[in-house]
């Protein structure tokens, strides 16, 4: 469990970078694929992962870079993989959309909408069963809050009191389509009662609300009293993609949510507590570790296509 608040800033500060510089390396042509960005929701993968343990699992999604550094995945070897190179965190095979890493928990993200919520449940079935006492983070976008994958896997979470927390990251838009035009829901965390859980929603432009929030799921998980449905409403600053048009929302509407910026918002918070300089010489350290792992990536050797079918099985 993470309490510093200098650590926190300085996670959200990493992956602001890292997501920034990815788009600019996209848009370049040095990065190919899809790919993904999560500026503007930092709060939210660093609050979370904030309240777990080392040894806690977490799943992910297509927008999972952030979820992946909040849990500790190495930047360098994040970057290496999205150069598609043999010393990526997954031998340049997975790219930007299937980021994982075990040794740190990181179960791995998924380009299928809703795509984690089994392989989360499954894994917190498997703690349970093991008594291990660790439990299982997983992330989705509103988008997945329909598909049936939650319904089945949530239903049988609740029913085995399973050592879970189901974090949904309604950033208002599934690609294009507003959440409250998919779901007639007014409170997402509503749809916690039907699956016989805890519901609850956050601001999750506020990474220190998300961390208590989760921190309290994170607790009744670990005692055996059921998973709980958290709701963290936050807003995707760039495109649903490198490339997106944006032309389905306002640039007011923007404006408004930059205002409540999540690292300029905990930048303020900690005024007084920390010294500017010491937030700016974070700043500096981040970028140049972003700038670092660029480095490494571009040095790093493509994968032997010889090598095209290792680990397509177990």
């Amino acid at each position: 469990m993470i309490t510093q608040p200098a650590l926190l800033y300085r996670l959200m500060v990493r992956i602001r970078e890292f997501d920034s510089r990815m788009r600019v390396l996209v848009n370049s042509g040095q990065i190919r694929g899809g790919a993904h960005p999560a500026i503007g929701q930092e709060a939210v993968a660093v609050g979370v992962c904030a309240a777990l343990e080392p040894e806690d699992l977490i799943t992910s999604t297509h927008r999972g870079h952030g979820h992946a550094i909040a849990k500790g995945v190495d930047v360098a070897a994040m970057m290496t993989e999205l150069f598609g190179r043999e010393t990526g965190c997954c031998r340049g095979r997975g790219g930007s959309m299937h980021i994982a890493d075990i040794s740190v928990g990181m179960l791995g993200a998924n380009g299928i909408v809703g795509g984690g919520i089994g392989i989360a449940t499954g894994a917190a079935l498997a703690q349970k069963l093991a008594a291990s006492g660790r439990i299982v983070a997983c992330f989705f976008g509103e988008g997945a809050m329909n598909q049936g994958a939650l319904l089945e896997n949530g239903n049988y979470a609740a029913l085995h009191a399973l050592p879970i927390v189901y974090v949904c990251e309604n950033n208002h838009f599934a690609m294009s389509m507003r959440s409250e035009r998919a779901t007639a829901l007014r409170s997402l965390a509503d749809r916690a009662v039907g699956l016989g859980m805890h519901g609850v929603e956050v601001d999750g432009m506020d990474v220190l609300a998300v961390r208590d929030a989760a921190r309290t799921a994170v607790e009744r998980a670990r005692r055996s009293d059921g998973p709980t449905l958290l709701v963290a409403n936050c807003y995707r600053i760039e495109g649903h993609h490198i490339g997106d048009p944006l032309n389905y929302r306002t640039a007011d509407e923007v404006a408004q949510w930059r205002e409540q910026d999540p690292i300029s918002r905990f930048r303020s918070a900690l005024s007084g507590q920390i010294e500017a300089a010491e937030l700016e010489q974070i700043d500096r350290e981040e970028r140049e570790r972003v700038e670092d792992a660029i480095a490494q990536a571009e040095r790093a050797p493509f994968p032997d296509p010889a090598s095209a079918m290792e680990d397509v099985y177990a």
